[in-house]
């Protein structure tokens, strides 16, 4: 059983400078003597901020590679002119994702089980079922990025910056005052960016020569892009079961996910 309290209710909250009239008048008007007109950050730091751009160094770089077939491929592609280490930041950049969607998921189910059930929205078996996917579409990356000689278990730049980028969806699903709605919210965000992400690798892959990579890659698109399809659907047919709008049969709508 749910709790009780709905994040949509109307309860005690006292963000707003409206609950308090007198003072929020008081907060606008210090805000505008302690503002400068036009003036969105000290001068100067745009400066400071160039200048620590320039000179550091960059997140990380890529490992060499372990294997002399994985030298040997590398040499390649520099002569061809191409830059192979760029194709295994963003396979990196994946593999790291995928393992994180695979938790979110996980994290769904229990969101799932602590909610309300009514027909319409996602299934334990649902849940499943994409997370497997995930899964799957990690192991696939960790071995062609070994098909390529490298070390899957290397942290590349790009994977170092998404897990920054991600850190908030993570924390998002994983705290349990979020509730299943909001969950979906935070995972349809993550697909997102990991339908654009398969499709940019797929066509850098298709560039690189690698076809069967590609093609493996646009079968693991194509699946997120039903994930993706899935989680619309019951975020959509959740909001607005939760505003009250009725849903009619034939209305392309879903019934209501398991409220929050």
């Amino acid at each position: 059983m749910s709790n009780p309290s709905k994040p949509t209710e109307t309860g005690s909250n006292r963000t707003g400078i409206a609950t308090s009239p007198i003072h929020g008048k008081a907060t606008v008007e210090g805000a505008q003597q302690g503002s400068p007109a036009a003036v969105f950050e000290p001068p100067g730091l745009s400066s400071v901020r160039i200048r620590y751009a320039t000179k550091v160094a960059p997140v990380g770089t890529i490992p060499p590679p372990l294997t002399v077939k994985g030298v040997a491929k590398t040499a390649v592609e520099i002569v061809k002119g191409n830059k192979p280490t760029v194709f295994l930041d963003l396979l990196g950049e994946r593999l790291a994702f995928e393992r994180t969607g695979t938790r979110l998921y996980e994290a769904l189910m229990v969101k799932l089980e602590a909610a309300d059930p009514h027909p319409g929205g996602p299934t334990r078996a649902d849940l499943e079922e994409i997370r497997d996917e995930e899964l799957a579409h990690f192991a696939l990356l960790k071995r062609s990025i070994e098909a390529l000689g490298a070390d899957p278990t290397a942290m590349t730049p790009s994977a170092d910056v998404m897990a920054v980028a991600s850190h908030g969806i993570v924390e998002a699903v994983a705290d349990p005052r979020v509730t299943l709605t909001e969950s979906l919210k935070a995972v349809l965000a993550a697909e997102l960016v990991d339908n654009d992400s398969w499709l940019m690798l797929a066509d850098v892959a298709d560039g690189l020569g690698q076809d069967d990579m590609a093609e493996e890659f646009r079968e693991a698109l194509a699946e997120e892009e039903d994930h993706l399809a899935r989680v619309r659907a019951w975020l959509s047919s959740a909001i607005e079961g939760e505003a009250g709008i009725e849903l009619h049969a034939g209305d392309g709508h879903a019934p209501s996910p398991p409220a929050p």
